[in-house]
């Protein structure tokens, strides 16, 4: 019973933290547009901090706690290891967006709406990948 809810706490939070992970990225698309106004991005710094702070950390956090803690009843195995090794990655992006976040607070982004289109690539790449191992545990 206690490993059903950790795994809905589990599914829910990664959810919430994906959410934030592909969202951001397109904020920034936005916010990094040279055609903005100051008022425009005073709102974008809104926008963008509220997501991190109240939804996205939050969400990692639980994420890796409800993950870690379900280990406790299924142990770990090969693919596992590198479902976490995706894991890691995904929070190294995870953080690579908050510096982001603190360039554009501090008006010194220096990435192109391009770099960030084609960045907001990456968690739905590494997703697909932690989806195929954990569906189909094949190590």
């Amino acid at each position: 019973m206690l490993f059903n809810i950790l795994k809905v706490i589990h599914i829910f939070s990664m959810i919430a933290w994906m959410a934030g992970l592909l969202y951001l990225p397109r904020i920034f698309v936005n916010h990094a547009s040279p055609q903005i106004t100051k008022e425009t991005s005073e709102t974008f710094k809104l926008m963008e901090g509220k997501l991190y702070k109240i939804i996205m950390l939050p969400a990692l956090i639980v994420t890796w706690i409800s993950g870690f803690s379900m280990t406790h009843y299924v142990g770990i195995d090969t693919w596992l290891l590198f479902k976490i090794f995706l894991v890691v990655l995904l929070t190294g992006y995870h953080f690579f967006c908050f510096k982001c976040l603190n360039d554009f607070k501090n008006d010194k982004n220096r990435f192109s709406t391009k770099f960030f289109r084609i960045t907001n690539e990456v968690p739905a790449v590494l997703l697909i990948f932690i989806i195929i191992l954990v569906v189909f545990q094949p190590f």
